[in-house]
């Protein structure tokens, strides 16, 4: 996707680390001494996708520029003190350079990144390909650029899927009473609500703890997540995949810090981000039963996990009992915007 950055030709981009390191010296005078480190940002850690295409991104530019942008991930969220809703706010006042944000983690401030959280808005990958691959993907883009920060690409972190300790999820009225962590943003709150269950919000950081001591009975997640930091052994042994709303990902980088670099500089930390955001996506849909590949699904039930895949008619009950929050946080959202996603989406699943 191109973004206000890539000005310059894509034959820049091919110019090879060997090229680029023999104009280092001429760049380094052009825009200025860089920065022993930029600081890149992320929630989590390896080996979940989301943290790993953090990685992927700085060891392709560290490598590429040959160690001229030296990129230094911080996994955990740890420069905001674990809290990951902080990201944005941190690279406006300067204390991240690079991040990977989750939109949920973004849309308390940023209110159209609530489209992906829309309840059952995408059913599939080809919906949510629909949207960041689109117009309302670019419409997204501008809103970001307008917050002074620069988006490269996006990538995903993946449909989140519901898992508890109680019972097995299958229709609405099952969700009634359980204790459900949600990351951030007030429409998860609602949603859970409105099916009757107890919504908690909490840091991923403190989410561990407080399923190991039943602080909450449950939470959605990826399931490459899910798997990932293994809470089949936090109790988790009922897990529902209902794809009820997308976790996106974003590559961002400060305005600042883009403006610092020279043009060439700049192509190769989008291409690097690109690049990076396709492996993250193919990370992050593996085993899902996309293309006939279900191993991740198969290593759930080889840990004794029961894994209910709801049927569309199943998912339907869900995004009837929720509708009503769907309809209030689409105004919220921008009907507009919402209205532009729905028309892609029925293009893609036609």
């Amino acid at each position: 996707m191109t973004t206000p950055f890539q000005g310059a030709t894509r034959r820049n981009l091919l110019l090879g680390a060997g090229a680029l390191g023999l104009a280092a010296p001429a760049i380094a005078r052009a825009q200025g001494q860089y920065r022993a480190e930029y600081k890149v940002s992320v929630v989590g850690n390896r080996p979940l996708p989301i943290s790993d295409g953090a990685f992927t991104w700085a060891e392709l530019v560290t490598e590429r520029s040959g160690g001229r942008i030296n990129m230094k991930v911080y996994p955990g969220s740890q420069l905001v003190g674990g809290d990951q809703t902080r990201e944005l706010v941190a690279m406006r006042q300067g204390v991240i350079d690079m991040a990977v944000f989750s939109t949920i983690n973004i849309s308390p401030q940023i209110r159209e990144m609530n489209i992906f959280s829309l309840p059952f808005l995408m059913p599939n990958h080809r919906a949510y390909d629909a949207i960041i691959n689109g117009e309302v993907g670019r419409d997204l883009f501008g809103t970001l650029t307008s917050r002074d920060v620069v988006p490269v690409a996006w990538g995903e972190n993946g449909f989140r899927e519901i898992s508890n300790s109680k019972r097995e999820i299958r229709k609405p009225e099952d969700l009634r009473g359980l204790k459900i962590r949600f990351a951030a943003g007030a429409i998860f709150s609602e949603i859970y609500q409105g099916l009757g269950a107890n919504p908690v919000q909490m840091s991923f950081a403190d989410l561990q703890p407080a399923l190991s001591t039943g602080a909450v009975d449950g939470q959605e997640n990826p399931v490459n997540l899910f798997l990932g930091f293994r809470m089949d052994t936090l109790a988790q042994r009922h897990l529902t995949i209902w794809n009820y709303c997308a976790d996106a990902a974003i590559f961002v980088a400060s305005k600042t810090v883009m403006d610092s670099f020279a043009p060439a500089d700049r192509d190769l930390v989008i291409a690097c981000a690109q690049e990076a955001a396709q492996r993250q996506i193919a990370a992050a849909r593996k085993g899902l039963g996309i293309d006939g590949d279900r191993s991740s699904i198969e290593e759930c039930v080889r840990r004794g996990v029961a894994v209910a895949e709801l049927t569309p008619a199943e998912k339907q009950a869900f995004a009837r009992a929720t509708r009503p929050v769907f309809d209030k946080w689409a105004q919220t959202v921008g009907t507009a915007l919402v209205q532009k996603a729905e028309a892609a989406i029925a293009r893609a699943i036609a």
